[in-house]
């Protein structure tokens, strides 16, 4: 809406000193003047900048006037000021002028303006100002939501301050906001205002585990700005939690070969307890200290599962150490005996993979990485290209497992060429597990980062 705003005999300021005009003035010829009126900015002064130019419509009214001028004067110009394209159309028995001006951040400051009307014989003028502001930059600092740990339903006090271009802000609204442990979206919970020193402070129920967050929507003058966040931990009575159906197996197993682990982790009430770590460890027969080895994350149905290398016979177990509200727990313990593999025959020779590499590095997440090497065999003392299947495998950055990819081909030459599509970031090697006539082998391993 356009600010209206008439010539008077004195000087008027209209709005938060937004926009003020002196007394008209006109030739002095005794004929009469042209008349201005309704002199009007829109957006309302004082014109604030945010990241994009806004433009300013100018318009006045004019009786008696052919001509019209409106000339712009920047803050600290006192050259003669700058003319702005005009468009006149009827009003009444008067014409209405207008015209625009866009404005960036720097121009901020206290500008002026003149209008002139022209007439026959007379003139008549009318001056005044306004002002453009660059938005405000805003901050909130100290923010706290204390005690850390209470108990469930009890009330914690939430505070920190809003500044503005480094000074406090008052007489603001700012929202406090949760997060719950285990979900992605904050919550509106209060609104509190800020006092003039720009700090604030209220209190507000702890429920549940999260974190806790202040922000500013911003207004006209101010842009917005969010909190860090603070955590609370809300204590519940702890339940407890068992282990049951918990078994290491194959049993027995050879040396070397792959030893599988599952149970179900289960909270009082016994029903499934889902999304927490459980612990495999292992004590060696002969032995009383527990050795951490591997663990998983349970499932939607409580249940876990995990692997590891067989080394020696020995004792298994599962640990799960507790977590809010619930009891840790053990489960029974397995035995399992490891088997020395038989030696392979004497007859077999050697073989070796060689010049492994996965590249691109990086790579885009759902693009292909693409696999090269060369697997060769020891015929007598010679080592010679081969062509035989092998394996790909690939173990996901902060996991322990392996997981088989694919199976490719040597050409008869021992080159292998293969590709498949990178989703995370981890290690990644070829097998030969050999044959009849030679001992498999294992590639170097290769490390890649997928990014989005």
């Amino acid at each position: 809406m356009l600010q209206r705003i008439r010539v008077a005999a004195v000087a008027l300021a209209v709005g938060a000193g937004a926009l003020a005009l002196a007394p008209a003035a006109s030739a002095a010829t005794g004929a009469k003047a042209p008349g201005i009126s309704d002199v009007g900015i829109s957006p309302s002064p004082p014109i604030v900048v945010f990241d994009n130019p806004v433009t300013a419509t100018f318009s006045f009214t004019t009786k008696g006037a052919g001509k019209a001028e409106l000339q712009l004067k920047a803050p600290g110009d006192v050259s003669v000021g700058t003319p702005v394209t005009l468009t006149p159309s009827p009003h009444g028995t008067e014409t209405k002028w207008t015209g625009t001006r866009s404005f960036e951040a720097k121009d901020a400051g206290k500008w002026s303006f003149l209008v002139i009307a022209h007439g026959d014989k007379d003139e008549s003028s009318a001056r005044g100002t306004f002002e453009v502001r660059k938005a405000l930059d805003t901050k909130i600092v100290d923010f706290d939501a204390n005690p850390d740990l209470v108990s469930k339903g009890d009330l914690i006090r939430v505070s920190g301050r809003l500044l503005a271009n480094g000074q406090g802000y008052g007489g603001q609204n700012v929202t406090i906001t949760f997060r719950e442990k285990g979900t992605d979206a904050f919550r509106h919970v209060t609104t509190t205002t800020t006092r003039g020193s720009g700090w604030f402070s209220t209190k507000v129920r702890a429920d549940s585990t999260g974190w806790w967050r202040a922000e500013f929507a911003g207004n006209k003058f101010a842009r917005s700005s969010v909190s860090d966040t603070d955590r609370v931990d809300v204590k519940f009575r702890n339940r407890d939690s068992r282990i049951v159906g918990f078994d290491a197996y194959p049993e027995p197993v050879n040396k070397g070969d792959r030893l599988n682990f599952t149970g179900v982790l289960q909270a009082s009430g016994w029903d499934p307890l889902p999304g927490e770590r459980v612990s495999i460890f292992f004590r060696s027969g002969g032995s009383d200290r527990w050795e951490y080895v591997t663990s998983d994350v349970t499932g939607r149905d409580g249940r876990f599962r995990a692997a590891a290398t067989a080394v020696e016979s020995g004792w298994w177990r599962a640990v799960f150490r507790g977590d809010d509200g619930v009891n840790g727990s053990v489960s029974d313990a397995d035995w399992v005996t490891v088997n020395q593999p038989t030696p392979p025959p004497a007859a077999k020779s050697d073989s070796r993979l060689i010049k492994f590499d996965a590249y691109p590095e990086p790579a885009k997440r759902g693009h292909y990485l693409r696999f090269k090497g060369k697997l060769q065999i020891d015929d007598a003392g010679t080592w010679e290209g081969y062509g035989a299947k092998v394996r790909l495998y690939f173990k996901p950055k902060g996991s322990s497992h392996w997981q088989y990819v694919k199976t490719v081909w040597s050409t008869g030459s021992g080159k292998i060429y293969t590709k498949a599509k990178a989703w995370k970031s981890g290690t990644w090697k070829m097998v030969f597990r050999g044959d009849a006539d030679f001992y498999g082998d294992t590639s170097r391993l290769d490390y890649v980062r997928v990014k989005r």
